[in-house]
């Protein structure tokens, strides 16, 4: 087992707010952690473009709110595996990580868009209102999952 399972936060500094991503082939969700890293609120959703304009706009939001790390959601297959969605993802963590210098750590985001598209179809929200916004809810979900970890950690 890798360390990178074993403790995936492991290298996440103990302080400071925390950017949540859930890369998608057309959009990046993103959410942000409060400064006390109780609740993770969602941000905004990046319309993928070419990496270099995604890693621009990830610059803003990076310095906009005083970012100390990352967490990227890792789309691992149902029974844990990890198949091509996973490589990319991974791919633009190595990519984005030339770009910063900030720590990036993967969390498992397995079943994340469902729960929150649950949600929202629970809420009676419209489709179209569930389409815009589902992307960085699930962000929002993938990030809380982690820092509901480091606080029990």
């Amino acid at each position: 087992m890798t360390e990178e399972y074993a403790n995936p936060l492991a290298a996440i500094p103990p302080r400071g707010k925390i950017l949540g991503l859930d890369l998608g082939t057309k959009t990046i969700g993103v959410a942000v952690s409060d400064g006390m890293r109780y609740s993770a609120t969602p941000l905004e959703t990046i319309k993928r473009t070419k990496f270099t304009a995604d890693a621009i706009r990830l610059d803003e939001l990076i310095a906009e709110n005083t970012i100390v790390a990352i967490i990227l959601g890792l789309p691992l297959n149902m029974d844990g595996s990890e198949g091509p969605r996973v490589q990319s993802t991974r791919a633009f963590a190595r990519s984005l990580a030339q770009r910063i210098t900030l720590p990036i750590a993967f969390w498992d985001e397995r079943l994340s868009t469902s729960a929150v598209t649950r949600m929202m179809i629970e809420a009676d929200m419209r489709r179209d209102r569930r389409a815009e916004v589902v992307d960085k809810l699930a962000a929002s979900y993938i990030l809380q999952g982690a820092l509901d970890r480091l606080r029990h950690d």
